[in-house]
């Protein structure tokens, strides 16, 4: 979330109520970048939600044999053209990554919703396990910033049992992040308490990471200016072991694999290498069956 969308947010809280859980999305239909352009190879993936609506997604195969599939739920602004390159170098670190527009993002179809993108975050980690390569035991989420609230909620509500998770730059609840952030502005700071009246209480991360059992990372700078690094935290606190936490010194909101990759991406690969161990052999019959696809 962009500062100014924070603004928005709280202002359209203050003045209008109605739960207003839907300002924390920020869609945009426009194509920010094509990853062919930058050499990358992907696919093109369509699959329904729960309810029907379509959605598309991009397929970044693994280089070699694939030692897991990413699914990487993404921020609130834009769309995944606009995000894949967080997650899509690790392809050449022998994972597949599987990025995805929640409904009303990109080329997705239906409107943003928080019970409709929980919808297709659980959709997702089901395609996940029908794509190349792909093993249901093998699977690794990655949430950003709003993706991690997202990741919380479709694992836990599904019951789907992830490898291992990553959540960067995510937050702790969606009240708790609103009050955080009217806190920072002296013309706000009075109606702190307003979030934990209009602000929905449904798919919080922190009524759901306590269920989520598997190794888990979590990363966030202390200078983040979007998310308070107190939430992030705060999340850690409340999940169950195995567990890390990075504190990134510098950068700002979400940046451990853009601007700072040279140093975070070798211990992300070496973090996700231990939690799944050795590849098994053979793959699981029925992995290798492909989707319906266009290749660039």
């Amino acid at each position: 979330m962009k500062r100014s969308v924070q603004i928005l947010l709280i202002a359209a809280c203050v003045l209008g109520g109605n739960g207003c859980t839907h300002l924390f999305f920020q869609p945009s239909s426009r194509i920010y970048m094509d990853p062919a352009n930058a050499g990358m190879r992907y696919e093109v993936i369509k699959f329904r939600s729960g309810d029907g609506t379509e959605l598309t997604g991009m397929f970044f195969a693994s280089s070699g044999t694939a030692l897991g599939t990413i699914v990487h739920l993404h921020g609130n602004a834009g769309n995944m053209t606009s995000h894949f390159s967080y997650s899509a170098w690790l392809a050449k670190e022998g994972f597949n990554v599987f990025i995805f527009d929640y409904r009303g993002y990109g080329a997705s179809g239906g409107k943003a919703t928080l019970d409709g993108v929980v919808l297709d975050g659980i959709a997702a980690l089901d395609h996940a396990v029908k794509l190349p390569g792909a093993r249901a035991d093998r699977i690794i989420v990655l949430g950003q910033s709003l993706g991690g609230a997202i990741a919380v909620a479709a694992v836990t509500e599904s019951g789907f049992k992830p490898a291992a998770m990553v959540l960067e730059g995510a937050f702790y609840s969606y009240r708790g992040v609103g009050a955080a952030v009217m806190r920072k502005h002296w013309w706000s700071l009075p109606f702190s308490w307003f979030p934990w009246l209009v602000l929905t209480g449904s798919h919080s991360p922190s009524k759901d990471i306590a269920a989520i059992s598997c190794p888990k990372l979590f990363i966030h700078s202390e200078k983040d200016p979007v998310v308070p690094f107190r939430q992030g935290h705060k999340l850690y606190e409340a999940a169950p072991g195995p567990k890390e936490f990075w504190t990134i010194p510098s950068g700002g909101h979400t940046d451990a694999f853009d601007g700072q990759r040279e140093t975070y991406g070798p211990r992300l690969v070496a973090f996700l290498r231990n939690a799944l161990g050795l590849l098994p052999e053979p793959a699981a019959s029925g992995a290798n069956v492909p989707p319906a696809s266009n290749a660039h």
